[in-house]
């Protein structure tokens, strides 16, 4: 009998890979509802911590809140929601466009403009042209990314408009 009539056995990894797939998007699925349950659980529970910090002295400003974020840091290792592409290339990030980053660039132009005695209307003027300033310099891995989207979009409207018809 010949290995390529209709009861070919498959090699078997590309079974695997279809069961790994399948595995992978249910694991991220269930890390995803815990790292959501973990965070939903963390607001509450770091503003009471912040809370009690700020009434009462503690070894040291703040201790119980950063005990809270180094415990929340840690659950977020622990969970490691995006394991399944650890094998992957993944996209750097660049440092000057991170939230941090961007809130940085923010007080920076808050403090500078209180420093020169500003008014809420100079800040607000100041932080208008930080802002817009941010979104010029991103304006390009905007683009990128919904041209990226377009493409996937067309490609997948081909693909349905071009599929046999299955009420015959």
């Amino acid at each position: 009998m010949s290995s390529s009539g209709p009861l070919a056995v498959q090699p078997a990894h590309k079974d695997n890979d279809h069961w790994k797939f399948l595995r992978d998007v249910l694991v991220f699925q269930l890390k995803m509802f815990l790292d959501n349950a973990r965070d939903f659980a963390l607001m509450p529970v770091s503003l009471a911590a912040a809370a009690i910090d700020l009434v009462f002295k503690g070894e040291k400003q703040g201790s119980l809140f950063y005990r809270v974020l180094r415990w929340g840091a840690h659950s977020e290792e622990v969970i490691d929601v995006y394991s399944a592409i650890k094998a992957h290339k993944r996209p750097e990030v660049n440092p000057n466009y991170t939230v941090d980053a961007a809130i940085a660039r923010l007080e920076e132009v808050v403090v500078r403009e209180c420093e020169k005695g500003g008014t809420a209307a100079s800040i607000k003027a100041a932080m208008d042209r930080a802002i817009g300033q941010i979104q010029i310099e991103t304006t390009g891995p905007r683009d990128r990314a919904k041209t990226a989207i377009l493409r996937a979009t067309d490609k997948l409207r081909s693909k349905l408009q071009n599929r046999p018809d299955d009420t015959a």
